[in-house]
């Protein structure tokens, strides 16, 4: 590992997206950036399909074997919300990232600008402006009516002062192998843009810190039934809803599985905090998962990386 900055200053917004309004979700996203940036902090940090909205709890009309028109008519509504890499919406979010002189992660549903299939995505821009998109390896569950597999930008990750930083988006951090593929590379903050506010999943991200002597950001979100536009197709789904369909739980965790920051539920904010960047080498001490404390000549994963 390279010598890295001894500190990192950490802004994770907690909000609630614009389901469904590219627009609204892009200014917000601004907004908080321009909010965070008061207190100079260098790396700034957005849930999962914070642009624009992760509809929980939507099918779309899909059942096996049949979709119905009224649900490709909300989806087409949710692909026309999804942003192009690298179209206007990223020339906002980079100057903004310029302006800032920060990191700022971000998650957004992609439209792909050829072929057209959305994907989950997450984006990591740089102080310069420039970015490294993360494509979420297999969507879960029936994620996969709405997004498809990642088929490039499968482990990028981004080299920083503090080391280098990576993203698994949500579930993906239940691939093992997924996580040993980020391991390998190095990262010294492992960022999860997420929708999980289980109490399973304060495990999971504890165990992740662990195992890989790494900082974990558990980005999360506010959702609200009152977040779905009122005018959907689809509304026996979402009146099924509880009124509180997400309630966050974002927090940080050290490379020992201790909270920097508590999880916090049911309110928009950002949570600030200044990491110690001496600490995911010096848990290193006792157990490196892919170094000291691994048998490379009894296990081996091969990375087909793009």
């Amino acid at each position: 590992m390279k010598d890295i900055a001894d500190k990192c200053k950490v802004a994770l917004v907690q909000a609630e997206p614009v389901l469904f309004d590219k627009k609204a979700s892009l200014k917000k996203t601004l907004d908080y950036i321009e909010k965070a940036s008061v207190q100079k902090p260098d790396l700034i940090v957005f849930p999962e399909l914070f642009i624009p909205g992760y509809p929980i709890g939507m099918n779309f009309g899909f059942s096996m074997g049949k979709r119905t028109q009224a649900g490709r008519e909300d989806w087409k509504r949710y692909y026309d919300a999804s942003v192009v890499a690298g179209d206007q919406e990223f020339q906002l979010l980079s100057d903004a990232a310029k302006k800032a002189g920060a990191y700022i992660s971000i998650g957004f549903s992609e439209r792909d600008a050829v072929i057209g299939t959305l994907y989950n995505s997450n984006v990591i821009f740089e102080p310069d402006g420039s970015y490294k998109v993360h494509r979420k390896l297999k969507p879960t569950g029936t994620e996969r009516v709405v997004w498809g597999d990642a088929h490039e930008g499968y482990f990028p990750v981004t080299e920083t002062p503090w080391g280098p930083i990576g993203s698994l988006i949500c579930w993906e951090s239940y691939m093992p192998l997924a996580r040993v593929a980020l391991y390998q590379k190095g990262i010294t903050i492992y960022i999860s843009p997420n929708t999980n506010d289980n109490p399973e999943w304060q495990a999971t991200i504890q165990h992740i810190a662990i195992e890989g002597k790494c900082y974990f950001i558990n980005a999360d979100m506010i959702v609200s039934k009152a977040s779905y536009p009122t005018d959907l197709n689809e509304k026996d789904s979402i009146g099924q809803l509880p009124e509180k369909v997400c309630r966050g739980g974002s927090c940080i965790i050290d490379p020992y599985g201790h909270y920097v920051t508590e999880p916090v539920w049911d309110v928009e904010t950002v949570i600030y905090a200044e990491l110690d960047m001496n600490l995911p080498s010096e848990s290193k001490m006792e157990h490196d998962a892919v170094g000291h404390y691994a048998r490379p000549d009894v296990l081996e994963l091969i990375v087909n990386d793009r």
